[in-house]
């Protein structure tokens, strides 16, 4: 369901990352980036995606939430997914240059992360990959 929403994101033009949030076994809460639709710098699936959760639920703590995303996160949407106490992240793609997690700052490894947080990375890798590299192949080929 997040590389439906990915697609959906790069049907629109943004990049394709797509994130949801699992509570209960149901999906609560799905979202695509839309930074440019937005004009919102902080407008990342993730953010969105854990936006709609807490509406949902009522409630800014998501300690019984699981996230799902496409691509590691940055530092902003690991900063947000610490606040929000969500104990599962689940990625695709590693991001080399601006992921949060594992990538650049690290965060993935950090005390403030939530007690006993899972954290698992590559799942779906080829497939997430592929979109990143396609769209701004495409991008590229737009520019030229």
């Amino acid at each position: 369901m997040a590389i439906e929403m990915a697609r959906l994101g790069e049907s629109k033009g943004e990049v394709p990352i797509g994130a949801i949030i699992v509570c209960d076994g149901n999906i609560i809460a799905r979202a695509h980036n839309q930074k440019e639709s937005l004009a919102d710098p902080t407008a990342h699936a993730e953010i969105l995606v854990i936006r709609a959760a807490a509406k949902k639920l009522g409630r800014w703590r998501l300690n019984d939430c699981q996230l799902y995303v496409t691509a590691e996160p940055c530092v902003m949407c690991m900063g947000a997914i610490i606040q929000a106490r969500i104990p599962v992240l689940v990625y695709g793609a590693t991001e080399k240059k601006f992921g949060g997690v594992e990538s650049t700052a690290r965060l993935g490894q950090h005390p403030m992360l939530p007690k006993q947080m899972e954290i698992y990375a590559g799942i779906c890798e080829q497939a997430c990959e592929e979109l990143l590299i396609d769209f701004f192949k495409k991008r590229r080929n737009e520019d030229e």
